[in-house]
C-alpha cells in the first residue's frame, strides 16, 4: 500500500472516518473478467443456433459494437446482426437468436457473477463498526443495483447510502455525485472514504472535494491508467483495507 501525500491536508488526522463508499465494477468483483466470459458464452450460443461465423470474428464484431455503442446500450445483438452479412444467419429468425445471446449472458451472470472472496470477509468485519458503509456507482439504475443483488452483499450496505448516477441524474466523473452522497448521508468530505478501480473517475473527483480516496489496482481495464491527482491510499485487495483503517484510522478490523 502507498500513501501519496500526508494526510493532515485532508483534516483527516482531527476528523473521524464515518463512512466508506465503495465502487462495484472491478472493485467488488472482476468486471473485465466477468464481461470476457459472458460475451464469449454468448457467441458460442450464437453459432450453436445456426450463425455462420467464426467465434473469434463474431466476438470482435461484439467487442466493437460495445466499444461503440457503450456497455450500457440495451440492444447490443441487434446492432452485432447489423454488422455481419445476413447471409450469414439467412433463415434464422433474428428475434430468436438475440435472445438466444441474452440468455447466455444473463445465465453467466447467474453461475459466474461472484464478489472476490476478501471483499466479502472485509464487508463482514467493517459491518461489525459503526462505519456506514456505501456504493457510488456509475451505471444503469437496474443494472446496478442488479449486480448488488447477484453480489449477495446487500446484507453490509446501508440501504440509503446506495447511490446510482442513472437514479441520481449525475455521472462520474462529475464531482456533484459525491456531493450528492455525502449530503444526503450528513457527512464532511473528510468523513469519507471512497474506493475505486479508475483514476479518472474514482479518484480525481473525490480528492478535488477533500474525499478519502483509495485506488484499487486489483485488476482491470484501468489498473494502469494514471490521473490527475494522487490517491490516498493504493490497494491490491481488501486485505490491505483492512490494515490500513487499523492502523491509520483506529478501527479494529483484526480477523478472527
Amino acid at each position: 500500500m502507498m500513501l501519496a501525500y500526508p494526510f493532515q491536508n485532508k483534516g483527516i488526522i482531527t476528523m473521524k472516518l464515518k463512512a466508506i463508499f465503495l465502487d462495484i465494477d472491478d472493485t467488488l468483483y472482476s468486471t473485465s473478467e466477468f464481461a470476457k466470459m459472458a460475451r464469449r458464452n454468448s457467441i458460442k450460443t450464437l453459432v450453436e443456433l445456426g450463425v455462420k461465423m467464426s467465434k473469434e470474428k463474431l466476438l470482435r464484431e461484439l467487442n466493437e459494437v460495445i466499444e461503440e455503442f457503450s456497455s450500457n446500450h440495451d440492444g447490443h445483438y441487434d446492432k452485432l446482426l447489423l454488422r455481419i452479412p445476413p447471409s450469414r444467419w439467412q433463415g434464422l429468425n433474428p428475434a430468436v437468436l438475440v435472445a438466444g445471446a441474452v440468455v447466455a449472458y444473463h445465465d453467466t451472470k447467474f453461475r459466474h457473477l461472484k464478489p472476490y472472496e476478501d471483499v466479502v470477509e472485509a464487508l463482514k468485519i467493517l459491518a461489525r463498526t459503526d462505519i456506514i458503509l456505501g456504493v457510488i456507482s456509475s451505471g444503469l439504475t437496474v443494472k446496478q443495483a442488479e449486480k448488488l443483488v447477484r453480489l449477495n452483499i446487500l446484507q453490509y450496505l446501508q440501504p440509503n447510502a446506495i447511490f446510482i448516477s442513472d437514479q441520481i441524474g449525475v455521472n462520474k466523473p462529475n464531482e456533484k455525485l459525491y456531493r450528492r452522497a455525502l449530503n444526503d448521508m450528513g457527512l464532511a468530505p473528510q468523513e469519507a472514504m471512497y474506493i475505486g478501480d479508475n483514476p479518472i473517475t474514482d479518484i480525481d473527483p473525490p480528492n478535488n472535494i477533500g474525499m478519502i480516496t483509495v485506488h484499487n489496482r486489483r485488476s482491470g481495464k484501468y489498473s494502469e491508467i494514471t490521473g490527475k491527482t494522487a490517491a490516498d491510499y493504493e490497494i491490491h485487495n481488501f486485505f490491505d483495507l483492512l490494515d490500513i483503517l487499523n492502523d491509520d484510522f483506529g478501527i479494529n478490523t483484526q480477523r478472527q
